[in-house]
């Protein structure tokens, strides 16, 4: 009978890696990837003033606020990335189930950005950050998901 092959998406709202175990229990990383705009000021992602509109009847103007945080949309956008990235991935046909590891925020976000074929293939979730954890030391991490 073929096993499984089960691949860790290790994730926060910029870095993201994916990794598999191989027979011997040890942790490789295969993909990983960073966000462009994760150590951006916010004047660096977009306008730093907000822009102003006038009131008709007098010469008073006021400041428009945003309709969302520059650096949250940053980290939405990272995450639909995140999430076509793994069903690329599965498209190309390189595992058969998910753990998905990830900061509470993180993790519901990308749940809801994977698809439904997608969302039934993940068999865990941990509310964990473990994107700065090397490989060797995800053992002892990742042991209630095992």
């Amino acid at each position: 009978m073929k096993h499984a092959r089960i691949w860790y998406i290790i994730a926060d709202g910029g870095r993201a890696r994916f990794v598999e175990r191989d027979e011997q229990g040890t942790y490789r990383t295969v993909v990983s990837f960073v966000a462009a705009d994760m150590h951006k000021r916010s004047s660096d992602l977009g306008q730093d003033r907000p822009s102003r509109a006038q009131e008709s009847g007098s010469p008073t103007r006021h400041a428009i606020q945003p309709r969302r945080d520059l650096h949250a949309a940053a980290k939405e956008d990272f995450v639909k990335l995140v999430a076509e990235e793994i069903e690329a991935e599965h498209g190309r046909d390189q595992f058969d189930r998910l753990v998905l590891i990830a900061p509470p925020r993180v993790l519901t976000e990308l749940k809801q950005k994977l698809s439904k074929p997608m969302a039934k293939i993940v068999v865990k979730d941990l509310q964990k950050d473990l994107t700065k954890v090397p490989d060797h030391d995800l053992t002892e991490h990742l042991l209630p998901a095992l």
